[in-house]
């Protein structure tokens, strides 16, 4: 069997890209790009890859990470699509949304422990999504009313942006390396 592990990277990568590009500021109107990619490559894609580690390489760690943060984009879908149906203020609301990024957050922190006895280029990738979360959870609890604290989740969008490029990085050596023997 192939190695489904630069599947999951490229899910991964390819979806925090777009939605950090939304979070950055970069462009405007990106959620009917992210939503998209959220539910396919981001969700789907990513889950797959993760049971096929199970099988494959029986590679827990890749098993873990990617059919998590596969359910992350799914549910990050549903959540962003149906934030209007949660009950309570709207300071209520944001701090859901801060606590379900620091769920995230506490979740990327033991991957982030396990992942330094693995390469260095998956260290720089969960060492840049630890932190992405870790900002873009404060924005949330920072803000005030419905809104985060808008430079906060900038900064998560860059930090976003840096963690996709490490993934594809990954990706692309698992690829070229495999290709090229």
């Amino acid at each position: 069997m192939a190695d489904p592990a630069p599947l999951g990277l490229g899910g991964f990568a390819f979806t925090t890209f777009l939605l950090s590009l939304t979070n950055s500021h970069v462009i405007k109107a990106g959620d009917g790009i992210v939503f998209g990619a959220a539910i396919f490559y981001g969700g789907i894609a990513q889950i797959l890859a993760g049971m096929w580690e199970f099988r494959n390489n029986r590679n827990t760690f890749g098993a873990v990470a990617f059919t998590s943060y596969g359910a992350f984009w799914l549910t990050l879908f549903y959540l962003l699509t149906h934030l209007d149906q949660l009950t309570g203020t709207g300071s209520d609301i944001r701090v859901a949304v801060g606590a379900y990024l620091l769920a995230w957050a506490i979740f990327t922190f033991y991957m982030w422990i396990a992942s330094l006895r693995l390469n260095g280029a998956l260290i720089a990738v969960f060492t840049l999504l630890l932190a992405t979360f870790a900002v873009l959870a404060i924005g949330w609890f920072a803000g005030t009313g419905p809104a985060p604290k808008s430079g906060l989740i900038k900064l998560g969008g860059w930090l976003g942006i840096l963690t996709a490029i490490a993934a594809w990085y990954l990706a692309a050596a698992i690829v070229i390396n495999h290709t090229f023997k």
